[in-house]
């Protein structure tokens, strides 16, 4: 996912197994040192990307994730994630973050910059505050191909950039910025790190051919892109941006519960106001385990939880 930090709810990767394992929810620091390397950052935590630099290995290691992912598209990736990602043209190799945010520039407004790795949540938020998206410039090792740590450059290209073309959806990101920097300031980091991890990274949007994933963490995995859409272990929920604040996530597993929207309008529209009160409201409310579904939810799809208990049967 991205490259905040774990409290700002964007350090996924596409679920355990093919996500990241070792991030301390919360706490913007995994179990381990981070990847990237560290030693040129600017004040902003950014760095040259060094595009020139990359292997031909590497670029032939990026074609391979590129082809194995855009093989899962059509059934289940959200339309306009696949009309955005047509026109990034990336398939070919590690795609030149100057030349990909001329394209986004021009589109919304929206530009790339590089970061070693992920980066603190006051940094990230600054980035996405002023349409600027942070992307790394590592790239996992062909063994990492389904497990990774940390996000890389293919989970945060491949996974985020394409709907920073989209009009709604850039704006949306630009809000939860804002947000961010506004939730340092009250203390609720925990409260809107869960909105990021249930629609950014985990969202699904249901359209005129049933249920579509749009969030990163999903599809740039190539085991929770068919697991969101068909399993019947996770729970698929009507976005409810309270229910969802409220709302554990996994950091060591595929999701238990699917938080699904009607359209990108609606998820700017219900996130587009002042969350001061929303976080009063449900201050003092229990958080709600993974697999919660409660009486008042708007249930697409209530899972058997079978995943949890007989992981090795998915």
């Amino acid at each position: 996912m991205g490259n905040g930090s774990a409290a700002a709810g964007n350090t996924a990767g596409g679920g355990a197994g093919d996500g990241f394992k070792q991030r301390t929810a919360g706490s913007g620091k995994t179990a381990k040192e981070l990847r990237g390397d560290y030693s040129a950052i600017a004040g902003d935590f950014t760095v040259d990307q060094g595009w020139e630099r990359y292997t031909v290995e590497e670029h032939a290691l990026w074609r391979a994730l590129y082809r194995r992912q855009s093989r899962l598209l059509p059934r289940y990736a959200a339309p306009e994630f696949m009309d955005c990602l047509a026109r990034l043209e990336a398939e070919d190799g590690i795609p030149d973050f100057r030349r990909a945010s001329d394209r986004l520039q021009a589109a919304t407004g929206w530009r790339l910059v590089a970061v070693p790795g992920l980066i603190p949540e006051d940094a990230f938020f600054d980035h996405l505050a002023a349409r600027r998206f942070p992307v790394s410039t590592w790239l996992r090792r062909p063994e990492e191909m389904d497990y990774l740590e940390e996000p890389d450059v293919f989970h945060d290209f491949f996974g985020h950039v394409p709907l920073l073309l989209h009009p709604v959806f850039a704006d949306y990101l630009q809000a939860y910025g804002e947000g961010g920097q506004r939730a340092l300031r009250l203390g609720r980091i925990e409260h809107l790190a869960r909105l990021y991890w249930y629609t950014v990274e985990f969202g699904l949007i249901a359209g005129a051919d049933g249920l579509r994933v749009y969030g990163a963490g999903i599809l740039s995995s190539a085991g929770e892109t068919p697991f969101a859409v068909e399993s019947p272990s996770p729970n698929r929920i009507g976005f409810d941006l309270e229910r969802l604040m409220r709302t554990r996530y996994r950091i060591d597993d595929y999701q238990q519960t699917y938080f699904v929207i009607d359209s990108y309008q609606q998820l700017f529209d219900a996130t587009a106001v002042d969350f001061a009160p929303v976080y009063d409201r449900i201050a003092d409310r229990p958080d709600l385990p993974p697999d919660a579904v409660l009486a008042g939810d708007r249930v697409l799809t209530r899972g058997t939880q079978e995943r949890v208990r007989a992981p090795a049967a998915e």
